[in-house]
């Protein structure tokens, strides 16, 4: 195997020492131009390479974050790590990204592998069975910070940075019982996770203020998988008296909800309103449009990673257990719109 070129064979070549090799290398104004040029050129012409980690290492900073996600195939995680690889490019740190798959157990050797990288911080969103902080816990003992985005905990060392989850669950029943619906069903994810848990808290504040009931027919958790649209089809099929309004916390599940309850006979708005979340491309594709919540998931990406960077150069504090709260909103579309009813 070839020997790796090194600053002191440069150093030898050129007879000058390998400090000014190092300092030319790093643009240090006490090297005169010529010097550098010299240096660049016989580098390249011996394929020198820099070794970063070494000398990150040595500045006990890596420029690297660690991203931890439940699922690689969201638009919304997609979407929020767009945001994230844009913002981290321009302040010159490197993504170490990984998926959970929604298991705790591949969360946990995720955040082994990225603190055993030596990211300078961690950026993550839980997966659906997430039930310990343990994982979390020694990057807050060796104070690398933790910022939550999404699917958060609350923590006093953390900041987490969200969408108001409830008011938008809120929003979104109000407004299926602003076109007359008065049975509805209520499709989400697992309630251990706060975004899905504070959405079902917004839909049953909802049907109280307008003296609805809420039974256990009322709600349908799921995992939002391949299976998830049939589950709610037989949620249907089994109800004495089918719902004519849906509240999905997921536009993929709604629109393939809405393909199935149209096979099976049922009109939508008509028969059955339905309202998303997220605004996913899908939304906009079935057939009648999806009226969604718009999840503003790549200002999300960019905001947790800014305020992460903020930290690390000393201009913000994340270890005080704050909340960022990001805007969110209804974009009303024909699914939910029923005839001769008002917003």
């Amino acid at each position: 195997m070839k020997k790796e070129t090194t600053i002191y064979d440069i150093a030898r070549e050129l007879n000058i020492s390998p400090a000014t090799v190092s300092r030319a290398m790093n643009g240090h104004p006490a090297i005169n131009i010529k010097t550098k040029e010299r240096v660049d050129k016989l580098a390249r012409e011996l394929g020198y390479q820099s070794n970063r980690f070494a000398s990150n290492l040595r500045k006990q900073r890596s420029h690297t974050l660690g991203v931890i996600v439940p699922r690689l195939n969201s638009v919304v995680m997609s979407s929020i790590l767009s945001g994230m690889e844009r913002v981290a490019n321009e302040g010159g740190y490197n993504l170490i990204i990984s998926q959970s798959l929604e298991l705790e157990k591949k969360e946990i050797e995720n955040a082994r592998t990225m603190f055993n990288s030596r990211v300078d911080a961690l950026l993550i969103s839980l997966a659906f069975d997430t039930d310990t902080f343990d994982h979390i816990a020694p990057f807050i003992k060796k104070k690398i910070p933790v910022v939550f985005f999404d699917r958060v905990l609350d923590h006093p060392s953390c900041t987490s940075v969200v969408i108001d989850n409830f008011r938008d669950g809120y929003e979104a029943t109000r407004h299926l019982i602003g076109q007359g619906c008065r049975n509805l069903l209520h499709v989400t994810g697992s309630l251990k996770r706060n975004v899905y848990r504070d959405r079902l808290r917004g839909f049953e504040t909802a049907l109280r203020e307008f003296g609805l009931p809420y039974t256990d027919d009322s709600l349908l958790v799921t995992g939002f998988d391949a299976e998830a649209p049939n589950a709610v089809m037989d949620r249907i099929a089994a109800m004495e008296t089918p719902p004519d309004g849906i509240f999905f916390t997921n536009d993929a599940c709604a629109a393939s909800t809405i393909i199935l309850m149209k096979k099976a006979g049922y009109r939508v708005p008509h028969d059955i309103a339905v309202v998303g979340f997220n605004d996913d491309p899908i939304s906009k594709v079935v057939e009648p449009n999806l009226t969604t919540v718009h999840y503003p998931a790549m200002e999300m990406g960019e905001i947790a990673v800014q305020t992460i960077i903020s930290h690390l150069e000393g201009n913000l504090n994340v270890n005080q257990g704050s909340a960022i709260v990001l805007r969110s909103e209804m974009v009303v579309r024909e699914s939910s719109l029923r005839p001769d009813k008002t917003i």
